[in-house]
């Protein structure tokens, strides 16, 4: 196995022309990114957060997200999907750099080529992760997991899915169990459900899991439910994921951001003498536009470079990470609204980016955690409350 040097033998800018001339069409016919896919597959970008010693580029989570941002500047829904893979490996390779060796079984298969995605999403379940309304039960040689996911990203190609599901054996210490169900296992099924507002192209469709079966070698690892049984893991895995979402809803924003500037000086009112640049609110709400690049762009980076670098938050963690995401897909939310306003009544047709970027971005606040979960988790923690403590409020 021959490491890969460079992030630009994974990821090029003939390649990004390509995912921005295919971005469109995918959005507008609901179909998946099937040649974003196999261009990225060939140049070995779904390997490049393995570590070295299994063939991979050995990049940490503050270079991968920088490959996300530029994936998607070009096409939002093709790095939303594959940021699903790189959020299993990155985190297991994040626990092998630590001496953790629970997580190499999932280098040991990306190393093969196998292509990980996220079952973690349920309806009802606020707190993913950590709670689940999906039940595994022991079997021998492995578990039985019964259970509906939703937003299964990469649901045509995935090699494995990595769910969670909840032990209730014993009723009084319940168990959140962490496995990879393998695509040929017996006991799920895959429901074309996804025609949504916007990430279309992620085909995140939902999966019934009815006793599917993983073998021991395939769970990774067996914990207290709730935030008792928070560790590393949990918290790498919402590192690379929440960070890695934030990383592509700022490249949204900036992409709406690049076009508005480009396009206001095309604009024109038979009041005003020159452009609509010079209009004083175009002005004032392309500086708040910039503004919010700047401080999401800082934010992000900060937080991604303090997990690459290591530095020690201790408990303060989780609420770094939380607090950055939903930071950044806020502000982005809110650039991409005032490029909307500023484009004008171009902006709402359908052979306009604008009307993609603006569909894109409104998805930003459903990833994990939402607003209320956010608020309730940097909220308790801030105070040193425990997040477990029942009854949840009042």
């Amino acid at each position: 196995m021959t490491a890969m040097d460079t992030r630009t033998d994974v990821l090029t800018d003939e390649m990004l022309a390509r995912f921005d001339e295919r971005a469109p069409a995918y959005d507008r016919t609901n179909n998946f990114f099937a040649e974003d896919f196999e261009e990225l597959r060939s140049s070995g970008f779904f390997s490049a957060s393995l570590p070295p010693e299994y063939g991979g580029a050995g990049l940490t989570l503050r270079e991968i997200n920088q490959l996300m941002r530029r994936i998607a500047y070009v096409a939002p829904a093709t790095a939303v999907a594959v940021n699903m893979h790189h959020y299993f490996v990155g985190l297991c390779a994040d626990l092998h750099r630590t001496g953790d060796p629970s997580g190499d079984w999932v280098l040991e298969r990306a190393a093969e080529g196998a292509i990980f995605a996220a079952g973690h999403g349920e309806a009802g379940n606020d707190i993913p992760v950590l709670l689940s309304s999906s039940s595994a039960v022991r079997v021998d040689g492995g578990w039985e997991f019964t259970g509906h996911k939703i937003f299964g990203s990469l649901s045509p190609v995935w090699t494995y899915l990595g769910v969670h599901a909840m032990d209730t054996s014993d009723p009084d210490n319940p168990k959140v169990v962490h496995g990879f169900l393998h695509r040929d296992s017996p006991g799920y099924r895959i429901e074309e459900t996804w025609d949504t507002l916007g990430m279309r192209a992620t085909t995140s469709n939902d999966t019934i899991l009815d006793r599917a079966f993983i073998p021991d070698e395939a769970i990774i690892l067996v914990c207290p439910a709730g935030f008792a049984g928070a560790g590393m893991f949990q918290v790498a895995l919402f590192a690379w994921a929440l960070l890695g979402f934030a990383g592509v809803y700022s490249s949204v924003a900036q992409r709406a951001f690049d076009e508005t500037v480009k396009r206001v000086h095309d604009r024109h009112s038979i009041a005003l003498t020159r452009s609509m640049a010079y209009h004083p609110e175009v002005q004032h709400h392309v500086a708040e536009m910039r503004i919010h690049l700047e401080a999401m762009k800082a934010h992000l980076d900060r937080v991604c470079d303090d997990w690459s670098t290591g530095v020690d938050h201790g408990m303060d963690w989780p609420t770094k990470i939380v607090a950055c995401k939903y930071d950044v897909v806020n502000r982005a939310w809110s650039v991409v609204d005032a490029a909307l306003e500023l484009t004008g009544g171009g902006g709402i047709f359908k052979r306009s980016r604008f009307e993609q970027l603006f569909r894109d971005a409104r998805l930003g606040r459903i990833h994990p955690g939402n607003s209320m979960l956010t608020h309730e988790l940097v909220g308790k923690l801030s105070l040193g409350i425990n997040p477990d403590e029942q009854p949840r409020w009042g």
